[in-house]
């Protein structure tokens, strides 16, 4: 199995920035038994960090496929595993996972030298927001579903109880954990550091594919409404005769605490889903930087100040485009909530989309060609956030084109012509369009290098050669200064423009971004509540698929006003 070595021990222990040189007698080389014949110690390290990375690997895979089959038979066999089977399987998971929070806050972390570098670019302070946010709503979503098993007890579960108890204490641990140490490069008990990562990472990852299957709670509230339908109109139900049973033996009693705690729950649903999301990608960066050793020689972090600067299109446009969907927002959710929606509303919805789609994409289009016609080195550096960054998007873009696909193959087959079904089909192909131009004007904006202010350039290269520049005279240094100096203001004379029009197209698409995230994640889900694709493919078949697409289309919108943010500020 793998373990660790120790080289020299040392008595004084100090955390390290992610520049700072670190003394060689402090780090903890990785052994695996595989290699302990390689002569060269820093060869064994690596391919010591290579075996662990896969036997942690292989531990995750593992898991994640026995709770995926645990889910697959609760979906296609609900006598032999029930929705109680799989939660007392996401409950012990979720012990363990405590378990290892537990002792890595209290034991690992604290041990001498275990945390000699901090990656400066990890657990940005947007990604540790959202993991708070999303966290907080998780937890309101776990007491609002205690609340609902606790009033119908007697036809419910204890379990239904248990589980979301335990979720409380496993979301509040895992946020502490990850606010305070998501810049952590540990540097010791690799392995098992990196097997507790990875299990909370596929514990994450099996949570996330339970709230996408899980339509127990909407298939009861859906019979309930088809059962109010059917004794207005005297017409037998339909389908799911078996469900509609079980809805009358076990119906919310007509209380406004229940219905409180019943509308709470559908409404903070998607944020759980969100939440699982946001916490794999920082565990999976974590886990990346375990054994990490950053180089002196790296170029330091630098701390870009977020200002207005030089902006004035890009708030304008975006700040009426925030305007008008909120407006857009509250007419929907005003109009869907009532017995019998109105057709106009939808089609107000997919009008607001279509209109600003095409802005957003030729924003996009236009930024990716500034940055081609920029003279300006790509940033090779080994950088896993960043690397993750692009996976992110490219991932998370998935669902919301494959949502599209889907609804492209349902309206075509039946009625394209309808001015309705022509709305979404317009909507659809423009937002797989605009999906793609902006992730692709974002990832060659990250992999741009950082332009900097010459005072801050002046930082660095004193951070970078402070002790070529004790030797220096003054005389020569400043003319080195002065020399450099010349050189930015001619070169940001030639690309000024460039930079302003970068800057407004970053911030125009950072306002449009937030909309498009405020919008769906409180509770406009028109792709589910239209009813076209609904009753094209079947209510159990469109529940997941917009439940697999419509938390990644969230996540993506606001993965990609991170994105767009460090864009913005290293113009």
């Amino acid at each position: 199995m793998p373990g660790n070595k120790v080289s020299r021990p040392c008595h004084h222990c100090k955390s390290r920035s992610a520049s700072a040189p670190t003394d060689t007698s402090k780090i903890h080389y990785e052994k695996f038994w595989l290699y302990r014949h390689c002569s060269s110690v820093q060869q064994r390290d690596r391919q010591a960090q290579k075996a662990g990375q896969l036997f942690s690997g292989l531990l995750a895979m593992n898991v994640v496929f026995l709770g995926s089959a645990f889910v697959s038979s609760m979906i296609f066999n609900r006598v032999a595993i029930t929705l109680g089977d799989v939660w007392i399987l996401m409950s012990i998971l979720k012990v363990l996972c405590l378990f290892w929070i537990i002792y890595y806050l209290l034991g690992t972390s604290r041990q001498p030298h275990a945390v000699l570098y901090r990656d400066s670019h990890a657990g940005a302070i947007w990604i540790r927001g959202s993991v708070l946010l999303f966290g907080g709503c998780s937890i309101l979503l776990n007491v609002f579903q205690i609340g609902y098993s606790t009033i119908l007890i007697h036809c419910k579960s204890k379990v239904d109880i248990v589980f979301p108890s335990i979720g409380i204490v496993f979301i509040c641990t895992q946020a502490y954990f990850l606010w305070h140490h998501s810049k952590d490069c540990i540097q010791v008990q690799h392995n098992f550091t990196r097997c507790g990562l990875m299990l909370t990472i596929a514990t994450n990852l099996l949570l996330w594919l339970l709230a996408v299957t899980n339509d127990n709670l909407h298939m009861e509230i859906e019979s309930q409404l088809r059962e109010v339908e059917r004794r207005f109109s005297g017409k037998a139900p339909l389908s799911h005769p078996h469900l509609c049973n079980e809805t009358a033996l076990c119906t919310c009693p007509d209380t406004t605490i229940c219905k409180v705690f019943q509308k709470g729950y559908i409404l903070l649903y998607p944020f759980n889903t969100e939440y699982c999301l946001v916490c794999c990608s920082v565990l999976y960066v974590m886990w990346k930087n375990v054994g990490r050793r950053i180089s002196h020689h790296h170029v330091p972090h630098t701390k870009h100040k977020f200002k207005l600067q030089g902006v004035v299109f890009g708030p304008l446009l975006g700040a009426a485009a925030v305007i008008i969907g909120i407006c857009v927002f509250m007419m929907y959710q005003i109009q869907v909530t009532s017995l019998v929606p109105s057709r106009q509303v939808f089609v107000m919805y997919y009008s607001y989309y279509i209109v600003l789609l095409p802005l957003m994409s030729v924003g996009a289009v236009i930024g990716t060609v500034i940055h081609a016609l920029e003279k300006k080195e790509l940033d090779t550096l080994k950088n896993p956030t960043r690397s993750l960054d692009v996976i992110l998007l490219m991932g998370a873009a998935l669902g919301q084109i494959g949502m599209c696909y889907f609804s492209i193959v349902a309206l075509v087959a039946s009625d394209p012509r309808d001015l309705l079904n022509s709305l979404i089909l317009s909507y659809s192909v423009l937002l797989i369009f605009q999906n793609i131009t902006q992730n692709v004007f974002i990832i060659d904006g990250l992999h741009r290098q950082r332009f900097t202010l010459p005072g801050k350039q002046e930082e660095v290269k004193e951070e970078q050669n402070r002790e070529d520049q004790r030797r220096m005279s003054v005389l020569e240094l400043g003319q080195e200064l002065r020399k450099a100096s010349l050189s930015y203001i001619h070169s940001y004379s030639h690309l000024s423009w460039k930079r302003r029009v970068l800057r407004e197209i970053s911030f125009f698409l950072v306002l449009c971004n937030i909309i498009l995230w405020v919008m769906p994640t409180f509770g406009a889900h028109p792709v589910f509540e239209n009813g076209l694709e609904r009753s094209f493919y079947g209510y159990s078949t469109w529940f997941v698929i917009v439940n697999f697409g419509l938390p990644l289309g969230v996540f993506y919108r606001m993965h990609s006003v991170g994105g767009l943010l460090e864009v913005y500020v290293t113009a």
